[in-house]
């Protein structure tokens, strides 16, 4: 099959969108057929529920036709055969590829990329091992401990969250071999504080940078080293506590100082690389390969479920097409993603990059500017802290802003307290309910302000537990989400180049550049040359 590349206001489908009468209030359409009927499977034993979204099926029937006609499922296949998505770029797009195969073999300069990628999981897998029966030690003999991954951007965000996603019940199941701390800021307060806290004789330094070149990166690195400097007196051989995640080909990769390197390629995005070394080393060391393998499990679980074409029964596809319902038709500017998990507290963090910098797009695939709203802005606190903080303006503000809730059935530490009837994790998830409920159906009141509009459009993933196979499953529902938001909106989710206009004015700033006299002038208030 042809396929073909238009903007989503050339497209039939949504033009018939356009032109439907409005749903009715959330408060007519919610019932609890709706809500036991409104469910599809996902991997890692997850549900996708989006009983309390607006829509009917008139707009179910609508967004379906829209998924067809511009060819998702088709060009989803194309990205797993190897073609070129990434069109500012001019590369492929293969984060798919590190957790399972789903298409052709693919080959770069004669290497099978599978096999490349699998070679490398193997490779830390067999580091870690090594680190945890104390073969590997640091360079004064004693056994690695705890470990710091030193990276920004996709190489902290997605990382950290799954990190702290599985500390709490790695920990109660005995598989917490190592701590982990993560250094990104280039403010020097972010290195000392993460220094303050680890011995650095018992500490493995993780260096992420595709290129080799991140400037903050490479300048935490140095303020690493020269802490590490001041104890050669105790035998310290500062690079022998640092291994490199990076490309076959950075500057960081020619280096025979460092410990280990593990490599990536250009075919990982930053924010799609959480199942490459980028995510596997520090998640191996932490908690061991069989935890690393369940999470790319779960992921591969839900990579097979987005290729179906019913958006019936694929849920990253339907919550990609009411997203752009969302977006485009009832024109909503934002969504929150509110996990009432606390092991999560750092998942929306990742996806605010992840959603943000893949689809804050004003032109299409080609280069030509586009008529029409792309990307949210995403934001987002677990519950139930953030009914204390922004949920005042959720519910009685002025903008409408669609609620994407996750909640899990059973806590991963497994303590509890029982208090007024309760426990905890009752308490969690009665809230949960309350506010999707609340969000839907609203409350009438004589007193204005004590009036709540409902109407507010809400989705629901949840599962049993938060295990590595659902989180796995979790982070790829997201990834496939905002992949066919692209492919729908018809712009590119693998290239990012707005970061690079701050990176070179910061370049200049730190050059003493005297060219552009407004870069200058702040230049010089905050203290810079």
């Amino acid at each position: 099959m042809n396929v073909s590349y238009k903007n989503l206001t050339a497209t039939r489908a949504f033009a018939t969108l356009k032109q439907l009468e409005p749903t009715p209030h959330l408060s007519t359409l919610l019932t609890p057929e709706r809500i036991r009927s409104c469910s599809i499977p996902m991997g890692g034993g997850l549900t996708y529920n989006y009983a309390a979204k607006r829509f009917d099926s008139r707009v179910l029937d609508a967004l379906q036709k829209l998924a067809d006609e511009q060819q998702v499922i088709e060009k989803y296949r194309s990205l797993l055969n190897g073609e070129i998505m990434n069109t500012g770029e001019k590369r492929m797009v293969l984060h798919h590829l590190l957790r399972g195969q789903l298409g052709k073999d693919i080959y770069y300069q004669g290497k099978n990329l599978r096999e490349f990628y699998r070679k490398e999981q193997e490779r830390f897998y067999s580091f870690a091992e090594g680190v945890h029966q104390g073969k590997i030690r640091g360079s004064t003999g004693k056994p690695f401990t705890q470990i710091v991954q030193i990276g920004i951007g996709g190489s902290d965000l997605g990382p950290r969250a799954l990190y702290l996603a599985l500390k709490n019940l790695k920990e109660v199941e005995g598989q917490l071999w190592m701590k982990a701390f993560f250094l990104s800021n280039v403010d020097p307060d972010d290195a000392s504080e993460v220094l303050s806290q680890v011995d650095p004789e018992t500490t493995l330094f993780i260096l992420v940078s595709k290129s080799g070149t991140t400037q903050e990166t490479l300048t935490n690195e140095a303020f690493v080293l020269k802490r590490l400097e001041g104890l050669k007196d105790r035998g310290m051989v500062p690079k022998k506590h640092i291994v490199a995640v990076t490309s076959e080909t950075s500057p960081m990769a020619k280096s025979s100082e460092y410990l280990e390197a593990f490599f990536i390629d250009d075919f990982i995005g930053g924010r799609y690389s959480s199942t490459s070394a980028v995510g596997g080393v520090v998640l191996s060391l932490a908690f061991g390969k069989e935890t690393f393998e369940e999470l790319l499990e779960g992921a591969h679980e839900e990579d097979v479920r987005a290729l179906e074409p019913n958006i019936l029964q694929n849920a990253s596809l339907l919550d990609a097409l009411l997203g752009v319902y969302e977006r485009n038709v009832l024109g909503y500017p934002c969504t929150a993603i509110l996990p009432y998990s606390q092991a999560l507290f750092r998942f929306p963090a990742h996806l605010q990059q992840l959603d943000m910098e893949s689809n804050g797009k004003r032109v299409n695939r080609f280069g030509d500017p586009i008529d029409y709203p792309t990307g949210p802005v995403v934001f987002g606190e677990p519950g139930t802290n953030g009914q204390h903080s922004f949920y005042q303006l959720l519910h009685q503000g002025t903008d409408i802003v669609p609620l994407q809730f996750i909640g899990f059935l059973r806590s991963q530490r497994g303590e509890d307290i029982d208090y007024q009837g309760s426990t905890s994790q009752q308490k969690l998830n009665a809230n949960l309910a309350a506010q999707i409920t609340a969000f839907a159906r609203g409350k009438e009141s004589a007193d204005h302000n004590r009036e709540f509009p409902g109407n507010r459009p809400s989705s629901l993933i949840y599962g049993d537990q938060l295990t590595a196979r659902a989180l796995g499953a979790l982070l790829a529902h997201y990834e496939n989400k905002v992949m066919f938001q692209g492919f729908i909106w018809n712009i590119n989710s693998f290239d990012q180049e707005g970061v690079q206009l701050g990176k070179t004015l910061a370049s200049a700033a730190l050059a003493g550049s005297k060219e552009d006299s407004v870069l200058s002038a702040y230049s010089e208030i905050l203290g810079g040359k």
